[in-house]
This record gives C-alpha cells, structure tokens and sequence, in this order.
C-alpha cells in the first residue's frame, strides 16, 4: 500500500480507501470479509456514507481489536431513520442518527466527522447557520471528532466552506468526465475545479475522492463519454494526480471489486497511462498540465509534473510547495529546451517554453 499524509494531523492514509457500498447479505460475511481484505492489504482508511444500513455492524465487527489502525469517515447529515437511507441537516434527526451510527460500528469516536452532502448554498447557510457546524465543532471540542470535513459534488459550495477555515477534510467527486464537463455531477468548468484541488493542497484541506469511475461509466466503452473505457488503475491515477487527494475511495460491494480496485497498486505506469483521454478535454483545460508525467522519461532527468505542480502551488499561495521546489535536486533551470516532453505532452502543453517560466518565477 501507498500512504499520504493528512495535512492537519500527520495521520498516514492509504491512497486506496473503501467506500461505503458493501453487499451486506443474509448474514453479512461477505461484507466483514471484504473489510477484513482491506485491512489486510493496507487499506486503514474508509467511509460510512452509505445506502443502506444493513453493513454498519459488519464494520463494528470487522474493526473490533483494530479501532485505532484505521480512519473513519461519518457523516452527519446521512439518516437512517426506519432502516434505510435519508438525508437531513435537522439537528435533532442528526444527533438521533450518528448516536445510532456510532453504536453500530461500536466506537466512541469519529475520524472524520463530515457534513454530508451539501450541494446547495441554501443547505450550507442552514449546516453553518442553524446549529449543524457547530454541533459537530463542539463534538471535535470534546473530542468525540477529530477533524471536520465537507462532503460536496459543487466547487462553489467547497470554497464557500474553505473561507470558513472550519474543514480539513474535503470530499469531493473527481474523476475525467465530471472534469471535462460530462456527467451528472460535472459540476464547475474544468478550470474551476483544478483551482478548487489546487486550494485545498494550499491550505493544507486533504481531498478523499468519491464517483472515481463515474458510477462505473468511466469503464464502459457504451457508457463513457469518451467512446472508450479507462480502466481502474487509469481512473485511480487520474485522481491521485489531482493536487490535495489523499486517498480515492470506489465504492466496493464485495471481496472481487476490492481486488480489482487494489491492482492499481501493481499496475505499471503504463497501464495507468490517461494520456487517451486528452483529445475529449474541453478548451479551459487544454495546454494545462495535469502532472501525468506522460511527458517522462525527461532526458535530463526533470520531473516534469512535479516541477509544474510545485509551479501551481506556489502561485495560489502556497508557501510550502515553494520550498519544497527549491529543495528538488533538479528543477526547471535545468531544462536544456530539448523539446522531448513537447512532443510527448497528450494536452500539448508547451512544457519547454513553460520551465522557462517556472526559472523566471523563482529566481533560478
């Protein structure tokens, strides 16, 4: 397993998560095998929005002995009042059901504790103004929380809660057709949603990925948008790729899916290679450089994403990304203008023209 580090904490999180859409079952074997699986393979960090009920003690099962080896997602705002899901920011249906969650999973604290999918600014003004935000405040004061999160499908709504400094966490849908404008939740154009990964890493709010395959459309020659599946290791690194993504969470309903979600980790680069999909990037993201590295090997040994990702970072105010810049063994006054990544760049960014910027920008 890979591991990135949460910003606020330091807490290690696995890059691959588990989302909350286990097949539960007449006894739920199969859900606390596919938790145990997980775990097993270095998986220390899932979420408990989910559809149904019905696995909630499966995770209280699966995690008893292992509670502080692993990060948990709950959401409050997620009701499952009369045994199925519901959504409500009600403070009193909140308190009812995360009391009923929590007693489920068998724990007396919450990871993450996230206000559950606010997509409308209507919403928000009720989470922030109406008791919700400070409901879960006082829990993290009392350390019921540890962190507080946003999840959300709407870059607007995201920065209106980044300007309230409150979150750490945000959970957000990222994957190359909601970024490029197709789907359900393509919310924002293309560069409205960069700019939205790029704050958060400035501000040092971790993202965790939902809809990474868009509901499974992403791996379907029929239903892609792009006339041509990705696979799981593409969509997997496509996110990983974002600026701020701590971990990409597909929601898995059993032991196979895992196990097809986890060949990222011994995919080869070029089976992780998006390069494809550049041709279907509408006109705010053309010649932007997305950090795929598809421009690699760099003959003088430049990493070219990073170099262009610090690049970014440092000029939405990322005080951080521009140290870690000047630390890079080699970085763009090193370039030698040899047009290799030029002609390799699938979003035909002017790689050797831009290093010449980045040089300029820092001083080199």
């Amino acid at each position: 397993m890979i591991y990135r580090t949460l910003p606020k904490s330091g807490a290690q999180i696995s890059v691959i998560g588990l989302g909350g859409a286990l097949e539960y079952g007449a006894d739920g074997q199969e859900a606390e095998a596919t938790i145990a699986l997980a775990m097993e393979k270095g998986v220390n960090y899932f979420d408990l929005a989910m559809g149904d009920p019905a696995p909630f003690p499966a995770y209280g099962n699966a995690f008893q002995g292992s509670r502080s080896k692993v990060y948990l997602q709950m959401h409050f705002g997620a009701n499952y009042k009369d045994g199925k899901y519901g959504w409500s920011i009600e403070l009193e249906d909140v308190k009812r059901s995360m009391e009923w969650q929590l007693s489920a999973v068998k724990t007396d604290y919450i990871d993450i504790g996230f206000l559950h999918c606010i997509d409308e600014e209507a919403d928000l003004n009720r989470a922030l103004n109406d008791g919700l935000l400070q409901h879960i405040t006082d829990l993290k004061n009392a350390g019921v929380v540890h962190h507080i999160g946003l999840s959300t499908h709407t870059p607007q709504i995201a920065n209106k809660m980044l300007d309230t400094g409150a979150i750490d966490v945000l959970m957000f849908s990222i994957n190359a057709a909601y970024d490029y404008n197709y789907g359900e939740y393509a919310i924002g154009r293309a560069e409205e949603r960069a700019n939205l990964y790029r704050r958060c890493e400035a501000q040092g709010v971790g993202i965790t990925v939902m809809k990474p395959f868009a509901a499974g459309q992403l791996l379907s020659d029929q239903l892609s948008p792009f006339s041509r599946a990705m696979t799981i290791p593409q969509c997997i690194q496509y996110a990983l790729d974002k600026p701020g993504v701590l971990s990409v969470l597909p929601g898995v309903r059993n032991r196979k899916e895992l196990t097809a979600a986890l060949s990222y980790l011994s995919a080869a680069p070029s089976e992780r290679d998006y390069g494809h999909i550049a041709m279907f990037a509408p006109p705010d993201a053309q010649e932007r450089c997305v950090y795929c590295n598809h421009c690699q090997p760099c003959p003088s040994g430049l990493d070219v994403g990073l170099i262009n990702k610090y690049y970014d970072l440092a000029r939405a105010g990322d005080t951080l990304a521009a140290d870690h810049y000047r630390h890079l063994a080699l970085r763009a006054g090193s370039c030698t203008g040899c047009g290799h990544c030029d002609s390799r760049c699938p979003f035909h960014v002017p790689q050797s023209g831009r290093m010449q910027e980045i040089r300029d920008y820092f001083g080199e």
